[in-house]
């Protein structure tokens, strides 16, 4: 695969440092956990991770504190495979989330953003013939969102095609979205775009959301709904669902970046959208059945013995 055009992930990194509990603990709740575990995270890793570990040439553009974390950090992408010759160093703290973890597999997330908040549009210009190489980019929003712009409007120009995944959801300029190829929200993040963060998830047709995110200008939906599946719409007028495969879950942190990572792997071994949607759903579905962010990212076997399933 080494002759391939690589994946190029543009994107946080941190450390996640994860509490099991009963349950997710209400505003002012004091909880005894079960459990405490330290891994490696970030949206970005995340998704750089999944890639390398489905066997698939990866390079990470970020950046990492000059704190023990970083080198930790660093570490750990290079023993997975993932290319670091884009990450950077930034005097003081990595980047840090707090996540809670209950009993049936929900998670709640605070995260620090450290270095990862000093990845600059100039950054991306210093290395771009890393982006110049890939095949497909793939961008979060736990970096500066003048970042994601600039990397937007060069993947546009170099004709990369772009994933975004939207999280956190927050605002986002129509100049951005009209250069993305594939954005790809959870249910919350797709009620936060489309307007209805007060609506009922359940009663809301998922065609009709993927036609008010076309509205915003991107180019592909995949909405992510968890133990609802993936709904994936090239257009307004052709939608797919695909069911998820039914598996035991036991922590769901990190599910969404596994499927990106996952579905980005598939389009560059030449698979259909749709295709490369289930094979992402299969992904995710592994993902879950295991604790913590990177540690839960699945090897091709292991997808393809779900797919076979």
């Amino acid at each position: 695969m080494s002759s391939r055009k690589p994946i190029v992930v543009v994107g946080s990194i941190n450390l996640d440092l994860v509490a099991v509990a009963p349950k997710i603990p209400a505003v002012g709740e004091t909880l005894i956990g079960t459990d405490f575990q330290i891994h490696p995270g970030g949206k970005g890793a995340n998704q750089a991770v999944a890639v390398a570990l489905l066997g698939y040439p990866v390079h990470m553009i970020g950046r990492l504190g000059t704190d023990s974390f970083g080198a930790q950090l660093r570490a750990h992408l290079e023993q997975t495979g993932v290319d670091t010759a884009g990450v950077l160093s930034s005097d003081g703290a990595s980047g840090v989330a707090v996540i809670v973890v209950s009993s049936t597999g929900e998670n709640s997330i605070v995260v620090a953003p450290g270095a990862n908040s000093k990845l600059t549009p100039q950054d991306l210009d210093s290395n771009l013939p890393i982006i110049r190489s890939a095949g497909i980019v793939l961008a979060q929003l736990e970096i500066p969102l003048e970042t994601v712009e600039r990397l937007s409007e060069i993947c546009a120009r170099e004709k990369v095609p772009l994933v975004l995944d939207p999280a956190p959801a927050r605002s986002l300029p129509a100049t951005l979205l009209k250069n993305v190829a594939w954005l790809t929200p959870n249910e919350s993040e797709a009620s936060f775009y489309v307007g209805d963060e007060h609506d009922n998830s359940a009663s809301r047709d998922v065609g009709d959301t993927a036609s008010r995110l076309f509205d915003l200008g991107c180019r592909g939906v995949i909405l992510k709904m968890g133990a609802q599946g993936v709904y994936l719409a090239e257009n307004r007028m052709n939608g797919l669902a695909i069911p998820a495969f039914k598996v035991v879950s036991v922590d769901s942190t990190a599910a969404g970046d596994a499927f990106n990572g996952a579905f980005g792997v598939a389009l560059m071994l030449g698979k259909s959208p749709g295709e490369s949607a289930r094979f992402a759903a299969a992904a995710a579905a592994v993902s879950v059945t295991r604790a913590g962010a990177q540690p839960s990212m699945p090897t091709m076997a292991e997808v393809e013995s779900l797919l076979s399933r």
